[in-house]
């Protein structure tokens, strides 16, 4: 019964995300031969604001990039 959680920046469409929930759930099927009902895809959008690497958010590198 697989879990799979996910955590993204913010900022895909509509259509990026339900691909990518189609693409982990194909590949629960195909890799570990999960069920496909007992497989439970999770997509979590974390403002880009809030999401840090090396002390600097996903935002203030967009905003860098800008410039």
């Amino acid at each position: 019964m697989p879990l799979i959680d996910v955590s993204i920046a913010r900022g895909r469409s509509p259509g990026q995300l339900r691909a990518l929930m189609n693409a982990l759930h194909d590949a629960a099927e195909t890799t570990v031969g999960a069920a496909s009902e007992n497989i439970t895809v999770i997509v979590r959008e974390v403002e880009r604001e809030h999401w840090s690497r090396t002390d600097t958010t996903i935002a203030e590198r967009d905003s860098a990039t800008d410039n």
